[in-house]
C-alpha cells in the first residue's frame, strides 16, 4: 500500500515535492502564523510538541555543544559540568559527564545506525529533542510512540519544508533575500544563517550549523563547543572504534559550504553578541572564526 502511495504522490506532484513522498497521507500538519509546524498528526495519532514560539530567547549565559569530533576524548568535563549541555547524534554517550538537557538529531540514517542510543535518549522527559518531521516519523515507527517521553520540537530544512517545494541551493538567495532573520555569507550568496527558526533552518552539511541556529534563537550569550574537529574524517568519532565507523562526507564539503558556513554563524553570532568557544586544539576552524580556549580557561 505505500509503494501505491508514492506513486500516486509522485504522479499527482511535481519533482520539487519528491521530498515528502513518504510522509503523504500518512502525515498531517499545521502551520503557525510565524511558519513552524504547530501540530502533527501521524496515521490519525497526534503527537505533542513544543511550540517553538516558546523557546524564542527564553534562555541566556552559557551552553554547551558537544559534537562528535576524537577531541572529545581529550577533553576535561569536569570544570563545564554545571553547564546545561545540548548533545548532537552520538554525543548522548557522554551523558554520564554532561547536563544534557537538549540534544538534536537530524539524521535519519544515523537513527539507522544507533537506534539503541537514540531510543535511550528519547526516554529522558527532561530533554528538549530538535529534530525533523521525517526523523520523529521514523522514531515513532521503530519504537511506538509511548517509548517517546523526551519533549519533540520540530525544526525543518530551509530548503526541504514539508508539504513545500524544493528551494535549490542555487536559488536560496533569491528564495530569502527579503527574509530579514536571514544572513548571507560574503563568499557565497546561497550559503545563509536563519536567526528565526520557526521559518526554517539552513543546512551546511554537518548538524552542528543547526544547532548554532536553534542556540542562537533560543537566546544563550556563550556557546562552548566540543569536539568541532572538523578534520580527521577517516578516524572513529569519539564513541566509535576502527572497526564500528560510519561513513563521513564532510572533507569534500568542508572548503566549499563547511568553513564559510561556520564563518558566516561567527559574524552574525558577534553581531548578536554572542561568544562561542572552541575546546578542540586540533579543530580546522580557526581562532578568526571561534576562538580556541582549554576547559579550564571558561570561567
Amino acid at each position: 500500500m505505500g509503494t501505491l502511495f508514492k506513486q500516486l504522490y509522485r504522479y499527482s506532484h511535481s519533482r520539487r515535492f519528491r521530498h515528502n513522498e513518504n510522509l503523504w497521507p500518512y502525515v498531517k500538519i499545521t502551520r503557525a502564523s510565524e511558519g513552524h509546524i504547530s501540530s502533527l498528526s501521524l496515521r490519525g495519532q497526534s503527537v505533542k510538541l513544543v511550540n517553538l514560539n516558546d523557546l524564542h530567547h527564553q534562555y541566556a549565559g552559557d551552553l554547551l555543544l558537544i559534537a562528535s569530533g576524537p577531541s572529545v576524548n581529550d577533553t576535561d568535563f569536569t570544570p563545564l559540568q554545571h553547564i546545561p549541555a545540548m548533545g548532537m547524534n552520538g554525543s548522548w554517550f557522554m551523558r554520564d559527564k554532561t547536563n544534557f538537557k537538549f540534544f538534536v538529531i537530524v539524521d535519519m540514517t544515523f537513527i539507522d545506525q544507533r537506534l539503541s542510543m537514540v531510543e535511550d535518549m528519547v526516554r529522558d522527559p527532561e530533554i528538549i529533542l530538535f529534530t525533523t518531521l521525517r526523523c520523529i516519523v521514523q522514531l515513532i515507527d521503530y519504537i511506538g510512540y509511548s517509548s517517546l517521553r523526551c519533549q519533540v520540537a520540530i525544526v525543518e530544512d530551509a530548503c526541504y519544508k514539508n508539504f513545500q517545494p524544493r528551494v535549490l541551493t542555487e536559488e536560496i538567495h533569491q528564495t530569502y533575500q527579503h527574509e530579514q532573520s536571514v544572513s548571507f555569507s560574503e563568499a557565497d550568496r546561497n550559503i545563509a544563517f536563519f536567526k528565526d527558526i520557526r521559518k526554517g533552518v539552513f543546512d551546511a552539511g554537518t548538524v552542528a550549523y543547526w544547532a548554532l541556529q536553534i542556540i542562537q534563537y533560543m537566546g544563550f550569550n556563550r556557546i562552548i563547543i566540543a569536539g568541532l574537529d572538523m578534520n580527521n574524517f577517516h578516524k572513529p568519532r569519539f564513541y566509535e572504534n576502527e572497526n564500528d565507523i560510519s561513513p563521513c562526507g564532510l572533507e569534500q564539503q568542508f572548503l566549499g559550504l563547511i568553513e564559510p558556513s561556520f564563518r558566516l554563524s561567527s559574524n552574525v553570532l558577534k553581531e548578536l553578541f554572542v561568544e562561542v568557544l572552541n575546546l578542540s586544539p586540533y579543530s580546522a576552524l580557526d581562532s578568526s572564526i571561534f576562538k580556541k580556549v582549554k576547559p579550564d580557561d571558561i570561567k
